[in-house]
């Protein structure tokens, strides 16, 4: 075959392609499918039965005989079977009863059907009457009622032959299905039983349903026995053989929620619960929304609420500035800052992937925020008065710091110089250039503290209290410079003109613990280790700190700012401490494992610096109130200002020497309750402080700012 031929075959071939795609799409190319034969199917059953109907209603009349029906009956039932049968299926045509899929068949097809059937028997009434011959009453009653069954049960049947098999497969994959146990019997318990027995790829079974009202133990709730309370559910874990329990108590407290969940730990079950109600006002109470469990929900404290309106009055349209703003802590403040409708909010950090990730997320959400990302250290003196004197902002939350213990411990002057003199340097370009609110975020360790870290906090207090006091004493000019690079005078911020005459800067601390889910916590840390195997590593069985969540630390940090007045330190009540083993050892139940025997835990000793317990307050700060009871003002310790600007600037300038040997005695010697393990006594403290005093006092000017940035 030529090419010529070949292609014109081809070419023919396309062209009665073409031509059947035409007839389908026109309708011309008819073909059968098994829903024609369904509806055939269906015609001939109606045709059948709607005149079997009456032919057993005649039946019925004459006593179950049929000899005994008059001939002249069966005539006019005969005769009038074609106009019938036509009619009726027109009607049950009319009436789409030939158009349903009756697999779901509901109300809806069953009120078709009726009315159907009812219009066909009454038009048989009256052209059986009038047109052939007038039948017994009995005959026209009982067959309109026969027909109706028949018709309806042909359709009924097809969807309860379903249910029935449906109900068979289900039983069977109950024996393969996951035993739940759900606690709460109440509103949001009886919308996810319902969610979980309707749903076909869902493989859970509910067994027993848990409640503390007494009226509903024993009782039924579509099937499902309520066995009892709270103090039933160990028994009834392991009575039904439970594999998952799901809490589904929306409007429970925490306190009550904690209970129920410490007493669901001691299972091997899965947890999970309903977050809260407002799945439930929302009808959205479905296996979907369940979450699992958190150790947050096992801490216990009820969700810290704060004042919005007074949040809002307070950073609507101010500029807004936070450092250390990529960090944890720092990074939710800027979440929440972005809600409440500030008129610039400057996000400083020296680290740029964390700066970068914040930033990408905030204008995602937030496409109108007035943001700006700038990367920087709070030791750089000129970068941190360069971003107070271009943005000028009202108010600063200074969450810039060190915080790893460990880590500072080895690099005792890194903290200074991050901590304690990045504070300095901050809290002064605040002051020159007149910022109104400068806000530190503190923390427990700064408390009697034992490591370095804490001690350096302690000093970031001591600061923004300096601060405060000699600006209300009108003596701010007496606040020490700090240098900023060396050989570099005429950029030392003593050439800085103070911005206001009289400077109104508010300076406040507010103090809390440990916060869940922060960088280099504890939970994330157990997490990695539990997912390799374990062994779970504890300092110490003791050991017990104060917990809060990201979220609630950052809303309460930012109320506590409303409050201010100057030098406060506002501390942030955690609840209840938690012990470090106990919340590894719930978090290896939530994980569906066994401490000690799936997962080991082991104690590691107490880190250098590292204390059992954390406190809040000093004893001597004594506590007052404020109008949020989870935000308490401890009273300042008096201390001489001027002798700790002196020692702040000996302890710099060791700082930045690295004299490892001397700092730790030189921060003892400013921050009296600090006490490091193998320090010295207090008359060598003395001593090495007059040591380093004098050679600041001997140097000269160049010297001086030689010995630092």
């Amino acid at each position: 075959m030529g090419k010529k031929e070949k292609e014109n075959l081809k070419q023919e071939q396309s062209k009665m392609e073409s031509a059947e795609e035409q007839k389908r799409k026109n309708g011309k190319h008819f073909v059968i499918e098994h829903r024609h034969l369904v509806v055939l199917y269906l015609i001939i059953y109606d045709f059948i039965v709607i005149n079997a109907a009456y032919f057993l209603a005649l039946w019925l009349r004459f006593d179950l005989r049929f000899s005994a029906i008059p001939e002249h009956y069966l005539i006019a039932w005969l005769r009038f079977i074609p106009l019938y049968s036509v009619a009726a299926l027109t009607f049950f045509w009319i009436m789409r009863l030939y158009k349903s899929i009756w697999r779901f068949a509901s109300f809806n097809e069953l009120t078709r059907v009726l009315v159907a059937s009812g219009i066909a028997s009454v038009f048989h009434l009256v052209a059986m009457t009038v047109l052939v011959k007038r039948m017994p009453i009995s005959y026209y009653i009982v067959g309109a009622g026969i027909q109706f069954l028949l018709v309806l049960a042909a359709r009924f049947s097809y969807r309860f032959i379903l249910l029935e098999r449906g109900a068979r497969t289900k039983e069977q994959s109950k024996m393969m299905a996951n035993r739940v146990m759900l606690i709460g019997a109440g509103s949001a318990g009886q919308m996810l039983l319902r969610d979980l027995q309707h749903m076909v790829k869902v493989n859970d079974h509910v067994c027993c349903i848990i409640d503390d009202d007494r009226n509903k133990w024993g009782r039924y709730i579509d099937g499902v026995p309520v066995v009892g309370g709270r103090e039933d559910i160990l028994l009834n874990v392991e009575k039904y053989r439970i594999e998952k329990i799901f809490l589904a108590i929306p409007s429970a407290s925490v306190e009550e929620r904690r209970d129920i969940l410490s007493i669901c730990n001691e299972t091997n079950c899965e947890l999970k619960s309903l977050p809260g109600l407002y799945q439930l006002v929302n009808g959205e109470v479905s296996v979907g929304v369940m979450k699992n469990v958190e150790v947050e929900d096992l801490l216990g404290r009820e969700p810290i609420k704060v004042n919005m309106d007074e949040i809002f009055d307070f950073l609507s349209g101010k500029v807004i500035l936070v450092t250390g703003g990529g960090g944890s802590i720092g990074s939710e403040l800027c979440r929440q800052i972005a809600k409440h409708n500030p008129k610039q909010l400057i996000i400083f950090d020296v680290y740029e992937n964390n700066a970068h990730a914040i930033q990408l997320e905030l204008r995602d959400n937030y496409p109108n925020l007035n943001l700006v990302v700038l990367i920087g250290s709070v030791r750089d003196s000129s970068r941190i008065n360069y971003v107070f004197e271009t943005y000028k902002p009202d108010v600063v939350y200074h969450a810039a710091a060190h915080k790893h213990v460990p880590l500072m411990e080895d690099s005792p002057c890194e903290a200074i110089k991050n901590n304690a003199i990045g504070t300095y340097k901050t809290a002064y370009a605040a002051m020159m250039n007149g910022c109104r609110r400068f806000v530190l975020i503190s923390t427990d360790k700064a408390v009697n503290p034992t490591n370095i870290m804490g001690a350096s906090k302690r000093l970031c207090e001591m600061v923004i209290q300096s601060f405060d006091r000699k600006i209300k004493e009108g003596k701010a000019q007496d606040l020490p410079q700090l240098h900023i690079r060396r050989g570099d005078l005429e950029e030392s911020m003593n050439t800085l003109p103070l911005k206001e005459e009289y400077p109104s800067t508010e300076f406040v601390a507010v103090r809390f613990g440990n916060v869940l889910g922060s960088n280099g916590s504890v939970i994330p840390r157990f997490k990695e280790q539990i997912a390799k195997g374990g062994p779970v590593t504890v300092t110490h069985p003791d050991i017990i700190r104060y917990f809060m969540t990201i979220p609630e630390a950052a809303s309460l940090v930012l109320q506590a700012g409303t409050y201010a007045k100057g030098g406060e330190i506002f501390v942030l009540d955690m609840g209840a401490p938690v012990k470090i083993d106990t919340l590894a050892r719930n978090l290896i139940k939530l994980s569906g494992l066994k401490p000690d025997v799936d997962i080991e835990i082991t104690y590691t000793g107490l880190r250098p610096g590292e204390k059992l317990y954390e406190e809040k307050l000093m004893s001597e700060e004594g506590m007052r109130t404020t109008p949020n009871h989870l935000i308490h003002i401890g009273s300042p310790i008096p201390f001489d200002t001027d002798r700790f600007l002196y020692q702040i600037q000996v302890l710099m300038r060791a700082s930045y020497e690295e004299r490892l040997d001397d700092i730790r005695d030189l921060v003892a010697a400013i921050v009296p309750t600090y006490h490091p393990a193998g320090a010295h006594g207090s008359e060598q403290k003395g001593e090495a402080f007059e040591k380093q005093m004098e050679s600041v006092r001997q140097s000269s000017a160049e010297e001086a700012v030689a010995a630092v940035r």
